[in-house]
């Protein structure tokens, strides 16, 4: 289990991470989500030790990471796939981090089985693609068969058969009874992974609850309604407080009203419907709602961009 109570972090003038408490509990992967420069690597960073908090405290297990007698078996970590001396092979890599950690040299074997690199296991890193580093940088956090994983961006440079490998290790490795924190921006993937989500904007908590009540909560309910009469239909929508808006010929999308109000507004007036269907936000929209006053970047998207290179 991670605990992180009143975690703060000052860089200078730059407030980084402000009063975070949050829970990262057994069984179930828990997304750790939050716009470029919100304070997620900084905080992953004051979890390993990596980084001093300026106040608060953070624990895994009860204690901070750096008195843990035997941290690897405790807490494995991916941040930076590419942080491996290029000139060592992966099996040479993998010993090297064993022999220090007192662990036993059969586990390269195994966990360079488990990530699929037993093929390459005698090449050097340096002529590893960005994928092949992923997984080697997950087999690294596997070797100490920890209660407690932590992944950072665990899908880049991964193919679609590699991302679904993951995801599935993820899952299983939750299933086991292990505390799971993933960061990552692809919001599609956090949606087929996370249970749980912690998101964080300026360096402040914004939401901490499963991925369904996150998407609840910061959606707007919305309706798909085909009709021949989708016009009629329109007015009648505004006419019960509810709006409606074209969406292709013949369908409009309505919000502000259930699906079963705009169901009962159609009978109620003899407009044949042909489809009416519920439209479930995706997590990215919910997370683009929630975390709009928290971007720190804003890039304006030019109207013709070919043109103003011209």
């Amino acid at each position: 289990m991670i605990e992180a109570r009143s975690l703060t972090k000052r860089y200078g003038d730059r407030l980084a991470v402000d009063q975070l408490s949050f829970s990262v509990r057994p069984g179930q992967v828990t997304g750790f989500l939050g716009p470029n420069g919100a304070g997620k690597s900084t905080t992953m960073r004051m979890i390993l030790g990596l980084d001093a908090p300026t106040g608060g405290s953070v624990t895994v297990d009860g204690m901070p990471y750096v008195k843990l007698a035997h941290p690897m078996r405790v807490l494995g970590a991916l941040l930076d796939a590419k942080a491996v001396h290029s000139g060592r092979t992966a099996a040479k890599h993998l010993l090297c981090l064993a022999q220090t950690n007192n662990l036993p040299k059969s586990r390269v074997g195994e966990v360079l089985e488990l990530v699929g690199l037993t093929q390459v296991a005698n090449k050097r890193v340096g002529g590893f693609s960005l994928g092949m580093c992923q997984r080697l940088g997950i087999a690294a956090a596997l070797l100490g068969d920890p209660k407690v994983l932590i992944f950072d961006e665990p899908v880049n440079g991964l193919d679609p058969e590699g991302i679904l490998w993951i995801r599935n290790l993820i899952r299983a490795l939750a299933a086991e009874g292990r505390t799971i924190f993933v960061s990552s921006h692809l919001m599609s993937e956090m949606e087929n992974t996370a249970d749980h989500l912690v998101v964080i904007g300026q360096g402040k908590l914004i939401a901490d609850c499963t991925v369904e009540a996150f998407i609840k909560q910061n959606s707007t309910l919305a309706v798909r309604v085909r009709t021949p009469d989708a016009a009629q239909l329109a007015d009648l929508v505004a006419g019960s407080g509810g709006a409606a808006k074209p969406d292709g010929e013949n369908a409009i999308i309505v919000t502000g009203i259930a699906a079963e109000r705009v169901g009962d507004l159609a009978f109620d007036s003899g407009i044949r419907v042909h489809e009416l269907a519920p439209l479930q936000a995706s997590l990215e929209q919910a997370f683009m709602e929630l975390t709009r006053d928290s971007v720190e970047y804003h890039a304006a998207v030019p109207a013709s961009p070919i043109g103003a290179l011209a």
